[in-house]
C-alpha cells in the first residue's frame, strides 16, 4: 500500500481532511476540543476531547455525513499568520492548543492557523485550496489515546481516516484494506488455531497451539536438515546470561535499552538474552581449534527476548520473545568469501523451494561519521565491506547500499521481502564480524603455529520462525501448502454406517501423513464446507463407489473438481506435491 506521509499531494490532502473531520465533529459536538491531527502512513487521525462522550460505531456515519455536507459547501481554506500572543488569545479557552502554543520557541513569533468557514485550527500546513477537494474520504476506525501518550493523562478519542483525490483511488484502497484484513496473520492465526495470546501471560508473548506447533516443527526440521547437509553443528543454549557476558560482547553498551531489566540472584546479575552470539562465542572458546577445524558452523533455533513497546507489538510478527533460526560460522580470513557465498546460496535455495519471489538485497554499511555507534577500526570496516561487495558482485546479485544500517560490530546483508500486504521488512540476514572474536579473545592455531583470531559470520535464513510463520500465513492467506499444513488430508465418509470402516483403512495406510477423519453425524455438504473453512489442502470423499472399486476421490482446496484415482496414484500425487512444496 502507498505511504501517505511520503506522497506530497496525498500528505496535503489528508492533512486538510483531518481539519474537515474536526470541523464536522465541532458541528456535532460543540464542546469538543482538539489535541493534534497528524498525517500517518495510512491516512490521518485526530485526538479529541469529547468530555464524557465516547465514540461508538453509530457515530462514525454521522460524522462522515457532516463532513460530506461541509465538503459540498466548498468553502476556501485560508491561511493566517498571527503572533504568539494573538494565538494565546485566540485559543484561550482550549487548554490543548494553549499547551501547544506555550511550548513553541519564543523566537517563533509567527504562528500559522487555517480557517474554513466557521472553523479555525492551529496548523503549520500546507493545505489544499478548498474543502471541495476533500470529498473522497473514509473514516476507518477509532480508539482511545492518552493525551501526549502518557497513561497518567486524560484519555482522548482518536479517530482515523483517509482521503484520496478520486473516488476510484479511494475504492481501490478500501479493497486493498479488505484484502489486508483477510490476510492478517492475527486473524488467520485465531481462525486456524495456530497461536494465541493472553494478557495474563503477558503482551507480546504468543503461545503456539497444536496446529501452530506442527508448522513450527516442520519448518525447524526443514531448515535444520539443510544446515546439517552443509556441516552445521546444532547446539542448545540458555535464554538468559550473566550481564558480564553482554558487557564483554558490547551489547550492554549498545543494546541495553532494547533488553529487559537485569535480575539480581545470589550476588550475580542476569538478563534475558536479546541475541545468541555471545553464547556461541563461549561454545567456540570451550575448545582449542586448529585452522584445519575451520570453518566451524554452529546453529541453533534459539529463544531470545527483547523489549518492545506495547504499541509496536503485532501478533507473532513483532513480539517480546521469539526464536531465531540462528547460526554463527567461525572462519579464517581466507574462507570469508566462500562461506559468505554458501550462506547467500542457501538463502536463494530456500526462497526458490518455498516460492518466495518478491524480495531484494540490501548491503548495510556503517556511517563513517558516526564515531559512537560503530566499533572504531577503519581497516576492519573497509576490509569487511569490500569483501561482502565482492561476493555479491561475483554472484551477480543486484543490491542497494544502506549507509548507517550496519550492526555496531560489522556490515551485513539483509534480504528484504515485500509481503502481500504492508511494508517490506527483513527476513534473512548475514553479518560479517571481526569485532566479537577479538572481544572474547577467540583464537585458532594457524598453519605457521601462531595464534590467530577467527572471523565470524552471523546468519539467519528464516530470521525468526515467528516472523516467518506470520509472513507465510499472509502470503498464502492461511492456505498453507501440503507439506506445511497442520492437517494435510481430511477424510469424509459419505455415510458413517457404510463407509467409515473404509475411511479408517485409508487413514491407517496414510499414517506417514497428517490425516484426520471427519466422522461427525453431519451432512456431507456441511463437512465439505468445514474442510474449506479450515483450509485443508486435500479432502477425500469416500462413498459406496470408492468402497466397491477400492479407489479414492479427492478435492483440492480452492477447486470444485473431484478426482477419482487408485490408492497408488493418489500416493504418487501427494508425494510429488510435498516434494515440490507446491
Amino acid at each position: 500500500m502507498i505511504n501517505i506521509k511520503e506522497d506530497e499531494k496525498l500528505n496535503k490532502l489528508n492533512h486538510s481532511c483531518a481539519h474537515l473531520m474536526a470541523q464536522a465533529i465541532k458541528h456535532l459536538y460543540p464542546d469538543a476540543k482538539f489535541w493534534v491531527g497528524p498525517v500517518i502512513e495510512d491516512g490521518f487521525y485526530y485526538d479529541i476531547d469529547l468530555g464524557d462522550k465516547v465514540i461508538s460505531e453509530e457515530d462514525i456515519p454521522l460524522i462522515e455525513k457532516e463532513m460530506k455536507k461541509i465538503a459540498k459547501d466548498g468553502k476556501r481554506i485560508v491561511r493566517h499568520e498571527i503572533s504568539k500572543a494573538e494565538a494565546l488569545e485566540m485559543f484561550k479557552d482550549d487548554p490543548y492548543k494553549i499547551d501547544l502554543i506555550e511550548r513553541m520557541d519564543e523566537a517563533e513569533t509567527v504562528i500559522s492557523c487555517y480557517t474554513q468557514g466557521d472553523f479555525t485550527d492551529l496548523c503549520r500546513g500546507p493545505h489544499v485550496e478548498s474543502v471541495k477537494e476533500l470529498k473522497n474520504f473514509k473514516l476507518l476506525k477509532f480508539s482511545g489515546a492518552y493525551w501526549k501518550g502518557d497513561a497518567s493523562n486524560k484519555m482522548l478519542q482518536r479517530i482515523y481516516g483517509i482521503c484520496f483525490p478520486t473516488e476510484e483511488e479511494l475504492n481501490k484502497y478500501l479493497q486493498e484494506l479488505e484484502e489486508a484484513k483477510m490476510r492478517d496473520h492475527r486473524k488467520l492465526g485465531k481462525d486456524l488455531g495456530i497461536f494465541m495470546t493472553n494478557d495474563l501471560v503477558g503482551k507480546g508473548l504468543p503461545m503456539y497451539l497444536p496446529n501452530g506447533y506442527i508448522i513450527w516443527e516442520t519448518l525447524e526440521n526443514y531448515i535444520k536438515s539443510k544446515e546439517r547437509k552443509l556441516g552445521y553443528l546444532h547446539v542448545l543454549t540458555p535464554p538468559l546470561g550473566n550481564v558480564e557476558l553482554y558487557k564483554t560482547s558490547g551489547h550492554w553498551d549498545h543494546y541495553k535499552d532494547n533488553m529487559f531489566p537485569k535480575m539480581e540472584v545470589e550476588g550475580e546479575e542476569f538478563v534475558l538474552r536479546p541475541m545468541n552470539c555471545p553464547h556461541h562465542m563461549m561454545i567456540y572458546a570451550n575448545s582449542i581449534h586448529s585452522y584445519k577445524d575451520l570453518p566451524i558452523r554452529i546453529g541453533e533455533i534459539a529463544r531470545d527476548c527483547r523489549f518492545e513497546a506495547s504499541g509496536a507489538l503485532k501478533g507473532i510478527e513483532r513480539v517480546r520473545t521469539f526464536c531465531q533460526n540462528d547460526a554463527h560460522i567461525f572462519v579464517t580470513p581466507e574462507q570469508i568469501e566462500s562461506e559468505f557465498s554458501l550462506v547467500v546460496n542457501l538463502i536463494l535455495e530456500v526462497y526458490k523451494e518455498l516460492h518466495i519471489t518478491n524480495y531484494h538485497f540490501e548491503l548495510s554499511l556503517r556511517d563513517k561519521e558516526d564515531k559512537v555507534k560503530y566499533y572504531p577500526d577503519d581497516d576492519m570496516w573497509n576490509k569487511a565491506e569490500n569483501t561482502l561487495r565482492k561476493v555479491l558482485d561475483d554472484l551477480k546479485i543486484d543490491y542497494v547500499e544502506k549507509i548507517g544500517e550496519a550492526a555496531f560490530y560489522g556490515p551485513k546483508l539483509d534480504v528484504q521481502v515485500k509481503p502481500a500486504v504492508g511494508n517490506e521488512y527483513t527476513l534473512s540476514t548475514c553479518q560479517l564480524d571481526f569485532c566479537l572474536p577479538m572481544k572474547f579473545d577467540l583464537t585458532y592455531i594457524d598453519s605457521d603455529g601462531e595464534k590467530k583470531t577467527p572471523v565470524v559470520l552471523h546468519r539467519a535464513v528464516f530470521g525468526s520462525l515467528d516472523r516467518f510463520i506470520a509472513y507465510y500465513l499472509e502470503e498464502t492467506k492461511g492456505a498453507l501448502p501440503l507439506w506445511l499444513s497442520p492437517v494435510q488430508i481430511n477424510i469424509i465418509p459419505v455415510n458413517n454406517e457404510y463407509h467409515l470402516e473404509y475411511a479408517k483403512e485409508i487413514k491407517e495406510k496414510l499414517s506417514d501423513y497428517r490425516v484426520k477423519i471427519d466422522d461427525r453425524e453431519e451432512k456431507l455438504g456441511y463437512k465439505m464446507r468445514e474442510s474449506v473453512v479450515n483450509k485443508i489442502p486435500v479432502t477425500l470423499i469416500l462413498g459406496q463407489k470408492e468402497v466397491d472399486n477400492q479407489t479414492i476421490s479427492y478435492r483440492l482446496y480452492g477447486s470444485e473438481e473431484t478426482v477419482t484415482v487408485s490408492y497408488d496414484e493418489f500416493i504418487k500425487f501427494i508425494e510429488d506435491k510435498i516434494k515440490n512444496k507446491d
